[in-house]
């Protein structure tokens, strides 16, 4: 399975996916977002937080701090890099044992990253198509990413969605 396609019609939706997303995720496991601002990352995180058993308002965009630590079912790493300027800033944090840890690791602005992108990832791109509709693409990055993503795909049932 190369990709999964949602339009997600609402923030409520958009949280219902990340909390869907949720249960595939092992400790360990990566999941990389990237799309402009307000389009959906921050909420989709909430949806993750809801489905990890962590009260999703709690769950706010870390933007003055390069991460958040949330606990629950699984740690949740909740890294921001949108004011990250170079990533000697997110070496400085110690940022590997956290992205590569003991938990769950949601990276906003995950293409800030650069050299340090991890070699295997769940990729969510976040598209604006008006002001309430997203179009959210799953791209699996890796052997473990590729099943979760068919197991995810397979248990949607009629909503709406797209395989590639």
């Amino acid at each position: 399975m190369k990709s999964f396609e949602y339009l997600s019609q609402s923030e409520k939706e958009t949280l219902r996916l990340g909390a869907e997303l949720a249960p595939y995720l092992r400790w360990g496991s990566i999941v990389c977002l990237f799309g402009d601002l307000g389009s959906g990352k921050t909420t989709f995180t909430k949806g993750i937080a809801q489905g990890l058993k962590i009260n999703q308002k709690k769950v706010n965009s870390p933007t003055f701090v390069l991460l958040n630590i949330y606990a629950g079912k699984k740690p949740l790493y909740h890294f921001d890099l949108y004011r990250m300027e170079e990533t000697g800033e997110i070496l400085n944090i110690g940022y590997e044992e956290f992205l590569y840890g003991d938990g769950v690791a949601v990276v906003e602005w995950a293409d800030k990253l650069g050299d340090l992108m991890p070699k295997e990832y769940m990729s969510v791109t976040f598209v604006h198509q008006d002001n309430n509709n997203r179009l959210i693409q799953f791209e699996p990055r890796g052997k473990h990413y590729v099943g979760m993503l068919k197991k995810m795909s397979q248990s949607r049932g009629g909503m709406k969605s797209k395989i590639k």
